[in-house]
């Protein structure tokens, strides 16, 4: 742990401390207190640890410390899931991963912020790739219908990417290593082992590359396909991360530069609105 981290954890915790009242956890007051907050040993009594070792992680010196230290030491102080991770990674160790979680609706202003990417395709998606949301040219442009979808598993079945079959090879197996370490943030999370699972009985090509146990970060990507209606379409991908929801990541397709995408995206929009019509 360096001096500068030492110093942050023990101004972190020394503030925390100081901001929770002894009523605030079922403490009686009794006397005067000299300092705000809670005293050192009410916390090490509450989290269920000595005296001197609350100090000595308070005063930031180079202890031994475990998750589940840190966790009682987080009960005891009221943290929040945000500051139970900064109180990880202060005390060096990586934080705690977040459950999924399901039960965040997509909102409007997300919508709209898809929908304002006009006629240039944006689609939401979660950590496991599966897509939460898109806009209409995202539908027009891959097919998407109503049912479910998953990116990873698009790149290796929509017939639209397969039929540039050797723009679409050179860049499966990067595909394949950024799911990897994706997942690798979350290690036994059972829903990446089900996306494994359902795309490597559906492609042959998937579980060869699964199999390599290669990782890499995502890097800006082309992403190329065959439209049954316009023709080849080439778009450069950029993820976005939603702050306020940081397992959800906003995929913005932009057409690439030198190709005639552009022009077929807006003869594709402009075919879509004679068919609604």
């Amino acid at each position: 742990m360096t001096s500068e981290r030492r110093e942050q954890l023990r101004e972190f915790l020394r503030a925390r401390r100081a901001g929770i009242a002894p009523g605030d956890v079922g403490l009686p007051v009794v006397g005067r207190r000299r300092t705000p907050g809670l005293r050192r040993e009410e916390v090490a009594m509450r989290a269920g640890v000595g005296v001197s070792w609350y100090t000595w992680l308070e005063q930031g010196r180079d202890i031994t410390v475990s998750g589940e230290v840190l966790d009682a030491v987080a009960g005891a102080l009221l943290l929040s899931a945000a500051e139970r991770g900064h109180l990880y990674l202060l005390a060096g160790l990586n934080p705690p991963v977040a459950e999924a979680d399901s039960g965040h609706e997509v909102t409007e202003e997300v919508r709209r912020l898809l929908a304002a990417w006009g006629q240039r395709p944006a689609v939401l998606r979660d950590r496991f790739w599966n897509v939460l949301a898109f806009n209409d040219s995202a539908r027009a442009v891959f097919g998407f219908g109503a049912g479910a979808h998953n990116c990873l598993r698009t790149f290796f079945t929509n017939p639209r990417y397969r039929a540039m079959d050797e723009v679409w090879a050179a860049a499966a197996p990067a595909v394949v290593a950024a799911y990897r370490a994706d997942a690798g943030h979350f290690p036994g999370d059972p829903g990446f082992g089900r996306v494994v699972a359902e795309l490597s009985a559906a492609s042959a090509e998937f579980a060869e590359l699964w199999g390599r146990h290669e990782v890499g970060a995502p890097a800006p990507a082309v992403n190329a396909m065959r439209h049954p209606e316009v023709g080849e379409l080439y778009f450069e991908a950029t993820t976005l991360t939603i702050a306020h929801h940081p397992e959800w990541s906003m995929i913005l397709y932009n057409p690439q530069e030198g190709t005639e995408t552009a022009a077929r995206l807006e003869r594709l929009h402009t075919i879509r609105l004679r068919t609604s019509a």
